[in-house]
């Protein structure tokens, strides 16, 4: 019961579209323009830099939310695998986040979702996570491939620390807990799969790109 409520908490946060209300309140359907992604990207492309920013910081909050509030629910009764409940708060946050109900199901990628969760894992996974993305895109200027390569990553950090005592979990649980960001990262990577089509073609969409490079 107590994944349950959390994987709904989350889900109830996930659906906040923070890109699709920031369109409207400037007279546009974000999934009408760009990539038609409801995300961070999208609408830095489409919006510009200060879209971009807030929108990132939403879609962050949302997840870092949703998992403070079943922190805060099951906090005392379930300490022991209270990283477990977090880890389905913050999934229900990106589900939510990617298939909002109230928009037909059509929402984002769930990368800034997941960058909230990031956050909500502890100093190390922080710095390895956001190192990994920054250099990938500073390098690369992909967007894509930063998340795909950070998605990827969490999973081994996750299984490194866990296995290293770092949540503190009972071998069951900590599995559990490995296997949810497995289902995560998988789904990530199925929402990003035309991403990776274009990555292998060479004409995925490069951030910052001037026209003339078009």
């Amino acid at each position: 019961m107590e994944r349950l409520i959390s994987l709904a908490i989350g889900y109830l946060f996930g659906i906040f579209q923070t890109a699709y209300i920031y369109g409207r309140m400037h007279g546009i359907d974000i999934r009408e323009h760009g990539s038609g992604n409801a995300g961070t990207t999208n609408a830095l492309r489409v919006l510009g830099k200060k879209a971009g920013v807030i929108v990132l910081l939403g879609d962050v909050a949302k997840t870092v939310l949703a998992v403070v509030a079943v922190r805060f629910l099951f906090g005392r009764q379930d300490a022991d695998w209270l990283p477990l409940l977090g880890m389905y708060a913050a999934g229900g946050a990106i589900l939510g986040h990617n298939f909002p109900m109230q928009l037909g199901f059509k929402g984002g990628k769930g990368i800034a979702c997941t960058a909230g969760l990031v956050l909500t894992l502890g100093p190390i996974v922080t710095v390895l996570e956001a190192s990994t993305f920054l250099l990938t895109v500073l390098v690369t200027r992909y967007v894509s491939l930063g998340s795909i390569f950070v998605v990827i990553e969490l999973v081994i950090v996750l299984a490194v620390l866990g296995e290293n005592g770092y949540y503190g979990m009972s071998q069951g649980h900590r599995l559990e807990f490995y296997a949810i960001g497995i289902v995560l990262a998988c789904m990530a990577l199925y929402r990003h799969r035309t991403n990776i089509v274009r990555l292998l073609h060479g004409t995925e969409n490069k951030i910052f790109q001037k026209k003339k490079e078009l």
